[in-house]
C-alpha cells in the first residue's frame, strides 16, 4: 500500500472492481522526477539544508499539514523527505513491505526542479471518491493543478490551494487511514491469491503402470491354480503343391 519500497517508487490506492487495490510505481520521467534525497537525519537538519526560498516554501506547507494533523500520527524524516507516519505504537504491524518501518501516511519534499506533497490517500484516478472530492475542491479555487499519482508539485507556495491539501491531510484521522490501509491490502492479497490460482495448472496425477506378470498373477489367485509355463504350439505346416508334394509322396511309399 502506502509507503515507498526504494528510493524513488511509491504505493498507493488504485481503485478497482473488487474494491480498493495497492499499486507500486516510479514517478514519471520529468524534470520534477529528478531524484534529490536528503541525509538529513532530523526535519530541522533537513529545513536548514534547504535554499532560503525553498526553506519558507516548504515550512508553510508543514504548518498547515501539521495543523490538520490527527495527533497521532508522527513527524519524522522518511525516504530522504519529511514523512508523516502512524508510529510502531500506535500501529505495531508498521508497513507491510517492510515491517520495520513505520505505516506512512503523506509526505513533503524539495526536488531538483520543484517541491512536491504526497498524500497517499489521493489517487489520480478520480473514479475514487475521496480523489474526486480533491480534484473539484482544487479546481473549484481557480489554481491549476499539476499532479502525479498521489503527489502534488509545485515552485511557489502560491502554486497550492493550502486549504484544500489541508482539508484532505483532516479527512483521514489515524484511525481511519488505517481501516483504508487494511482492507487496500486485504483487496490486494485476494487478487493476488485469485491470479496465483486461476495461472497454476491443476498437477495432474500419473497412472501407476502394473509390472509385467502382475495381472497373471492375480488371475492364477483368483482362480487358485498356478499358472504353469507356456507350451510352444507347433505352427501347422503350409500345404506342400507340385513338384515337391509328389516327391514327398513317393519317400512316403517308399517307407
Amino acid at each position: 500500500m502506502v509507503g515507498i519500497p526504494s528510493a524513488d517508487a511509491i504505493a498507493t490506492f488504485r481503485p478497482s472492481r473488487t474494491g480498493r487495490e495497492v499499486r507500486f510505481h516510479r514517478p514519471r520521467s520529468s524534470v520534477y522526477a529528478a531524484p534529490m534525497q536528503s541525509k538529513a537525519t532530523t526535519v530541522a537538519q533537513y529545513l536548514k539544508e534547504l535554499p532560503e526560498d525553498r526553506r519558507v516554501a516548504i515550512e508553510a506547507v508543514r504548518d498547515v499539514i501539521r495543523k490538520n494533523l490527527d495527533k497521532d500520527y508522527a513527524e519524522g524524516m522518511s525516504y530522504g523527505m519529511i514523512g508523516y507516519y502512524v508510529p510502531h505504537s500506535v500501529y505495531p504491524p508498521g508497513y507491510h513491505c517492510d515491517p520495520k518501518l513505520p505505516l506512512p501516511f503523506a509526505g513533503l519534499a524539495s526536488q531538483k526542479n520543484a517541491m512536491s506533497v504526497y498524500i497517499l490517500t489521493v489517487y489520480s484516478d478520480e473514479s475514487d471518491p475521496h480523489s474526486h472530492w480533491f480534484r473539484e475542491a482544487w479546481r473549484a479555487t481557480g489554481k491549476k493543478l499539476d499532479m502525479g499519482k498521489c503527489c502534488i508539485r509545485f515552485k511557489r507556495v502560491d502554486d497550492l490551494a493550502l486549504d484544500v491539501i489541508g482539508e484532505a491531510i483532516r479527512r483521514f484521522p489515524v484511525k481511519k487511514f488505517i481501516e483504508h490501509y487494511e482492507s487496500a491490502i486485504l483487496t490486494m492479497n485476494k487478487n493476488a491469491a485469485a491470479k496465483r490460482g486461476k495461472d497454476a495448472a491443476p498437477a495432474s496425477k500419473a497412472k501407476p503402470t502394473a509390472k509385467k506378470g502382475t495381472a497373471k498373477r492375480a488371475v492364477s489367485k483368483k482362480t487358485g491354480k498356478k499358472a504353469g509355463p507356456r507350451r510352444a504350439v507347433k505352427k501347422a505346416a503350409a500345404p506342400r503343391s507340385g513338384r515337391a508334394a509328389r516327391k514327398a509322396a513317393t519317400r512316403g511309399r517308399a517307407r
